[in-house]
Formats: C-alpha cells, sequence, structure tokens
C-alpha cells in the first residue's frame, strides 16, 4: 500500500474512525482519566526523547523548549479542558541505546500519558516496537522516515514531519519545473535520510535522473570529496538531504572551491536563521541568496502565527534565539493540545488515538493532515521557499504526493483562532 495516498481535507466525517483502533480500545481496559497513565483531575504529563547533549544537540536541542514554552503559555491561559500540561524531557544524546532507558523510564517510573515528538530516526527506531507492545501513545515522531505510517503494523505510533520523500519529491519538481535543462545532483546523509530523499527525487527524474549522488557520514566533517566531485561532473542544482550544520558544510566548502551551484534543500536542513549561525552573519547571506527550501510549517517572517510564536518566545522562552526549531517545537505543541482537547473532558489514550485518527485534527501547518483511518503521515505535501536579501519566506508554489505523482496544490494555511490555544 503506497504510504502517500491524496491528501485529506480538513473536512473528514468523524465516523471514519479506526477500526484498527476500535478494537484496540475493545482489548483495552477502558477508563476515567483517574485510571489513565499520567492523567490526574489538574494535570496531563507526556515525556519525550530529545537530544540535550552531543553531536545533534547544536542543531535541536531547542526544539523541546519551544515546546515547553508553548505549554507553559497554555497552562498559564487554563490548559486544555481545565488540566495543565506537564511536560518531561529526557536527554539521549542522539544514542539509541540511551533512547531505550530513558523511554523506559518516562513509561515506567515517570508513568507518562503519551510519548510526545521523540527525534530522530534511529533513536526512535529503538523504542518503536516497545511503544506499541505496551499500547502507549508515540506521538508525533520528529522524523522525516516513513516507518512512523506503519498503521498495521504501528497503530500507537503517528508522524509529525513531511516524510522524505514527500520532500525529495518536491525539490526535485521545482528544479524540474524552473531548471529543466539543468544538470540535477545531490549530497545525501548515508541512512534512510538520503536513501528516502533519493526515492522522492527519482519519482520525478526518473531512475538515474539525478547525475550525480553523493552520500557523506556525519562521523566525518569534511565533505571535500564530495562537493569536489559534483562539482567535477558540472552539477548545477543540487538537492541536499542534509542536517542544518552539513548544509552549512556542503555551501561553505563549495565556495571555497569556487563553486557556486543552486542549492535546494529539505526542511530538515533548510533553515535560514540556523544556517547563519554556521555561516556566520557576513557569509550566510552572500553564500545564501537564492536558496531553496522545503516547509509545511507557517514560517513567514509577517505571519500571524509567527507573531504569536515570537511573543511567546519571549515571555516564556527567555527570548532564545527565534529560528524553525521554534516554530516547529512550538507547532508540535500545538497539535498535541489540540488532539488533547478533542479527546474529551476525561481523556484516555484510546481517546487519544482516536482524536488523532478521527481525521478532525488540523494543526497549523500550509496544507491538511493526513491522520485518517489508514494513514499515521502528517504532511504529504510541502511549500518551497527561498532566501531574498536575507529573508526566508514562501514562493507561493506547493507540491504534494498522491500516490506516486508529485501535484501542485493551493496552500491552505490554518488561520490563527482563540489565541492560539485549541478549543474542545
Amino acid at each position: 500500500m503506497s504510504q502517500h495516498p491524496a491528501p485529506h481535507r480538513r473536512i473528514v466525517a468523524a465516523a471514519a474512525a479506526s477500526a484498527t483502533l476500535l478494537a484496540l480500545a475493545a482489548c483495552s481496559t477502558p477508563g476515567a482519566a483517574e485510571s489513565t497513565p499520567g492523567v490526574t483531575d489538574e494535570t496531563v504529563t507526556v515525556g519525550t526523547h530529545q537530544p540535550l547533549t552531543g553531536p545533534a544537540a547544536a542543531g535541536y536541542s531547542s526544539i523541546s523548549a519551544a515546546t515547553k514554552a508553548y505549554f507553559d503559555y497554555v497552562n498559564d491561559q487554563g490548559g486544555i479542558n481545565g488540566r495543565t500540561i506537564e511536560y518531561v524531557v529526557k536527554d539521549d544524546g542522539y544514542n539509541p541505546a540511551t533512547t531505550q532507558t530513558v523511554v523506559r523510564e518516562l513509561v515506567q517510573e515517570d508513568e507518562v500519558f503519551a510519548i510526545l515528538n521523540g527525534l530522530g530516526t534511529p533513536t526512535h527506531t529503538a523504542v518503536l516496537d516497545y511503544l506499541n507492545q505496551n499500547e502507549v501513545p508515540d506521538l508525533f515522531v520528529a522524523s522525516g522516515s516513513t516507518s512512523w505510517n506503519q498503521p498495521e503494523e504501528y497503530p500507537y505510533t503517528f508522524a509529525f514531519n513531511a516524510d522524505y520523500v514527500v520532500e525529495g519529491a518536491a525539490l526535485a519538481q521545482y528544479a524540474a519545473d524552473e531548471r529543466p535543462d539543468a544538470t540535477v545532483c545531490l549530497l545525501g546523509q548515508d541512512d534512510d535520510f538520503g536513501d528516502e530523499v533519493v526515492e522522492g527525487a527519482e519519482l520525478v527524474l526518473g531512475t538515474g535522473g539525478l547525475a550525480e549522488v553523493q552520500r557523506y557520514s556525519v562521523s566525518n566533517q569534511d565533505v571535500t570529496a564530495q562537493i569536489g566531485a559534483m562539482q567535477a561532473a558540472g552539477c548545477e542544482v543540487n538537492l541536499l538531504a542534509t542536517v542544518n550544520g552539513f548544509t552549512a558544510l556542503a555551501v561553505g566548502t563549495a565556495a571555497k572551491l569556487g563553486y557556486f551551484p543552486a542549492w535546494y534543500s529539505s526542511s530538515s536542513g533548510g533553515d535560514y536563521p540556523t544556517l547563519v549561525g554556521f555561516l556566520g552573519e557576513d557569509l550566510a547571506p552572500k553564500l545564501l541568496q537564492g536558496f531553496i527550501s522545503t516547509n509545511y510549517l507557517p514560517f513567514s517572517p509577517d505571519g500571524e502565527w509567527t507573531a504569536l510564536f515570537r511573543q511567546i518566545n519571549d515571555e516564556y522562552n527567555d527570548g532564545a534565539p527565534f529560528d524553525g526549531n521554534t516554530v516547529y517545537g512550538m507547532s508540535v505543541g500545538y497539535l498535541f493540545a489540540e488532539a488533547l482537547a478533542r479527546a474529551g473532558d476525561d481523556p484516555t489514550r484510546e481517546s487519544l488515538l482516536d482524536a488523532v485518527s478521527s481525521g478532525e485534527l488540523v494543526g497549523n501547518g500550509i496544507l491538511p493532515l493526513a491522520f485518517g483511518e489508514d494513514s499515521h503521515a502528517a504532511y504529504l505535501g510541502v511549500g518551497i521557499t527561498t532566501v531574498d536579501q536575507g529573508v526566508q519566506d514562501f514562493v507561493g508554489t506547493t507540491y504534494a504526493l498522491e500516490g506516486g505523482d508529485v501535484v501542485t496544490v493551493e496552500a491552505e494555511p490554518v488561520p490563527l483562532e482563540n489565541e492560539g490555544v485549541p478549543a474542545p
């Protein structure tokens, strides 16, 4: 079965509740909130594993801080259905063995209601079976792997990101539309991240349509050989399946070689404020002028969501640097709050999963969420952004992946309502 069905519309019949989840509910012990782990009359406690230390911390440690800031904001508005949200963050150092330890602590000792936005493909893969075997809601995983969209095998797990195949296909389609005669190549991480972006690109360009594919390991921060090979191959448009640090490394290394191709990055490595932090405020605007990236969250500088999240960041996150991680972390918090609101006055794990699977969640992205009876994918489409004079914004081109086809669609941004606090 394709993991990329046609995107759901925002109005989906509530009656489409998952037969799988109904079966799960029938096999579980239904009960009031007081018998549900992590739920009291006053609070709901959720947990996550994040890289607060180690090699991935520089790029991702700010996400959980942004999510906590959003929850603190919601709690000050009265919480959700009268309950405040407590958020337990445990550091796994981006080490799968540590992830297993801290997630077991969260489930068995902290007795969390759900795991929210566990970050990383190799790390979260290490706890995927454990969470599903123990029937713990595993919501909105922070990775674009298609692994999270397997509702029959992993009924408790749901994605948050647009997956890497979607992003690769969108980048390749934009290259085909805007630079039809260009030589298109790809630099990617040597794991599923790179594999799935290649898969998406080849949906558009065909097998062998990428003139050159170079891979890197995160353990080696020297990509001179890879960039040199792409230069020698005459690559004019380079798709990037890279995290932010390696995006900056690729662009900087190319500049040192006197090589200035067009760069088209996935959202994982395309956050301009973060790239400025790596390249410097003097150099970044010059090297990243015209830089293309994908995004599925509201990041326009003058957008109403951006304005609210900046306000929350200033008031609840000590005015930390505002970047794509801030928007990402707060958007995760918003989506969980929306699911919790729809889970009812006395939420249970079953009612939470039913809320996510109902197809009624709207989130705050630029396209409808794809959650439904047969899909645990979040976003099946992305918008294209570019950097112009140091400002990153959408260009108005949005793609979605339907089955194996890339189609141009109109963005459907969600308006900000109720001051960003989901109502039941």
